[in-house]
């Protein structure tokens, strides 16, 4: 992981998002994992966040990517989130329906975790050694 730059921004900004479909019903297989994959990338590509790693499993997703700055992790999962619910629905909406009989697909909670390659401790000593300067 490096650092990226934009006209006046140099970043390293990675995030772990964990979501998964509501009741955690196992319905992440065969055609709809491939069209919810395929939305990821897409959304991705889109705005772009830059996919470091992606799995999905049969009840969840892992997703760790990087973006710039402007893109704050809440609007992030909720784009995902949304877009591939609504990609998924209308591709599969018979399969879904024995599942989710009340609508929606995913659940409202998530799970993000950021990283980078400097340590907290390291960022400390040098805000430290800076303060006099």
């Amino acid at each position: 992981m490096s650092e990226k730059r934009s006209n006046h921004t140099v970043y390293n900004i990675n995030y772990h998002f964990v979501w998964c479909p509501k009741y955690r019903h196992p319905v992440l297989e065969e055609e709809v994992e491939t069209t919810v994959e395929n939305s990821i990338w897409t959304v991705c590509s889109e705005y772009e966040y830059d996919i470091r790693s992606l799995h999905i499993s049969p009840d969840h997703v892992h997703l760790f990517v990087s973006a710039h700055p402007k893109h704050s992790p809440s609007k992030m999962i909720r784009v995902l989130k949304s877009i591939t619910a609504r990609d998924a629905w209308s591709e599969h909406g018979e399969v879904l329906e024995e599942y989710f009989w009340g609508g929606g697909f995913w659940e409202e909670s998530y799970y993000v975790g950021t990283a980078g390659d400097v340590s907290s401790t390291v960022i400390q000593d040098y805000i430290n050694r800076s303060e006099h300067v």
